[in-house]
């Protein structure tokens, strides 16, 4: 979904006092009505397993808030990328008397039919990290998406400068069509990609997000532009993994820039190796809490708030930060997201030495 141009102000003029906000106090409106009968669960639908966030850290936090909040069933599903399947599992779900539904819609637009389904029954749907393209939500939380793009972008460039290579050609691994925001991502990037010298010598909408779909497509343009490509904007650390096959396949030298997103620990790897120069970190703990909340709150039937509204709905948008390798101890591994044991298994020992992870 592309906001307007007014609306990107909006998001930006907000972002200021989001983050001076408690993430618990801008969530909740206390009220002290108990869930009743099968009210008592939640239904957690992701969109797929290829992005190692969902299974390695969005089910986890979300599930362990809800079981600190208190004795609530979690009903878990991934449609791994298929939207038919995440709308029967969204079927079962409120057959099973899912009381509340938290979405990460696969396909944005096809997911309204979702919201409708739950409207009808009376139960409230929370849209989280992409926003659904319509229907009644009750509450929004995700990232500063365009943002994201912004920071990818900035980056890129920098990295490019520091190199001379300011003029050169680059292509562009976009995310899923049918993800909206995927769509924010490119406008952030373009935002500060089309302000430079460098010519885009290719763009392509990754479709499902998929890394092997992301290598056929580079190595298609490697075979068209060779030497010219001195950078390939990746969407996120999937698609990354897929373009850094298809250069080593192709033994790219000099080796372009590469970003990603969601700091996937094989993409921290891929950054102290020079394979990858930078990633987004979105701290998933604090967005999957806060959906737990949200969630819960919603079961006894509370009111919610938040720092903003999109389309009506109340929403949080988180910080995302770039990571590079001057700053993974400040960024993952300080938050606890990874540990330097996680990052430096002996493959890695040589490179965590040379970038101060670990001492000789």
């Amino acid at each position: 979904m592309a906001f307007s141009a007014s609306m990107r102000r909006f998001l930006r003029r907000t972002a200021a006092a989001l983050l001076a906000l408690g993430l618990a106090a801008s969530a909740l409106t206390a009220c002290t009505n108990e869930p009743t009968g099968t009210e008592g669960t939640i239904a957690l639908l992701l969109p797929d397993a290829k992005t190692a966030r969902y299974e390695t850290f969005d089910r986890p936090f979300f599930e362990a808030r809800v079981a600190e909040l208190g004795d609530y069933r979690v009903l878990y599903s991934n449609a791994d990328q298929d939207a038919a399947k995440q709308q029967q599992q969204a079927e079962s779900a409120l057959t099973s008397g899912a009381g509340v539904l938290v979405l990460d819609p696969v396909d944005v637009a096809a997911a309204v039919s979702i919201v409708t389904a739950a409207n009808e029954r009376g139960v409230p749907v929370v849209s989280y990290d992409r926003l659904v393209a319509g229907g009644d939500l009750a509450y929004y939380v995700s990232f500063d998406n365009e943002k994201v793009g912004v920071l990818q972008a900035t980056a890129f460039t920098e990295a490019l400068d520091a190199r001379g290579d300011r003029t050169g050609g680059i292509l562009m691994v976009n995310g899923s069509p049918t993800d909206s925001n995927a769509t924010s991502f490119a406008e952030g990037a373009h935002s500060v990609l089309d302000e430079t010298r460098l010519r885009i010598l290719a763009e392509y909408a990754t479709p499902d997000w998929s890394p092997d779909k992301a290598q056929s497509w580079v190595a298609g343009q490697i075979a068209q532009f060779g030497d010219e490509i001195v950078g390939v904007y990746a969407a996120n650390d999937g698609t990354a993994s897929g373009v850094v096959s298809a250069l080593k396949a192709a033994n790219a030298d000099p080796w372009p820039i590469v970003t990603g997103q969601d700091a996937e620990l094989t993409a921290i790897q891929r950054i102290l190796t020079g394979d990858q120069y930078m990633t987004v970190y979105k701290a998933m703990k604090p967005q999957a809490e806060l959906a737990a909340e949200v969630a819960v709150a919603l079961l006894h039937g509370e009111e919610v708030s938040a720092p903003m509204e999109i389309d009506g709905t109340p929403t949080t948008l988180l910080d995302p930060k770039a990571v590079t390798i001057d700053n993974i101890r400040e960024t993952v591994v300080a938050d606890g997201f990874w540990t330097i044991d996680d990052i430096c298994t002996p493959d890695y020992r040589d490179a965590c030495i040379a970038a101060g992870l670990l001492d000789e």
